[in-house]
């Protein structure tokens, strides 16, 4: 399997996708491009995973919310994945999820049989979640799929207050 260690994430409008830029191992990239459909079905896990991760005796609400904040605010500007010219590029068709209990594998498989993987530990699993988020709102697709412990940690998405002053 092809290990991506650093990716990036972007909407592309003409395309109406995601894509994902990922540097492998071996100092080659691969473009990934992922469908609404596809990542409708794929996020519901992700979000799943996560919430048994919380092993706090708070309300899981909380704690994912506030786990999500800090993973939000850690989240630093890096140089993009820049694909080369010998990229491969496709578009995704089905994902594997394998759980560790402290990391999650995620491979993304193409119908030609084209496979590239990465594993997240929790932190940039939200990371990664909160990335998403922001492409999402940007692409304005429906959001009633996000959880509101993603939803509260994104000062961006909170609604806004209007005061008069009169």
């Amino acid at each position: 399997m092809t290990l991506m260690h650093k990716m990036t994430s972007e909407f592309v409008e003409d395309e109406e996708r995601m894509r994902l830029t990922g540097e492998l191992k071996d100092g080659g990239t691969v473009v990934i491009w992922l469908t609404q459909r596809l990542l409708t079905r794929l996020l519901p896990h992700l979000f799943k995973w996560l919430e048994k991760q919380s092993g706090v005796n708070l309300p899981a609400e909380l704690v994912l919310s506030l786990a999500q904040q800090a993973a939000r605010a850690e989240l630093s500007p890096e140089p993009p994945v820049k694909s080369g010219e010998d990229a491969q590029a496709w578009l995704a068709h089905a994902v594997d999820i394998t759980a560790e209990p402290a990391s999650l594998r995620l491979l993304f498989r193409s119908l030609r049989q084209e496979q590239a993987g990465v594993t997240l530990q929790p932190q940039q699993l939200r990371q990664w979640l909160s990335i998403l988020h922001d492409l999402w709102r940007k692409a304005e697709w429906s959001g009633g799929l996000w959880p509101e412990w993603i939803l509260s940690a994104d000062p961006a998405a909170a609604p806004k207050m209007r005061s008069s002053l009169h």
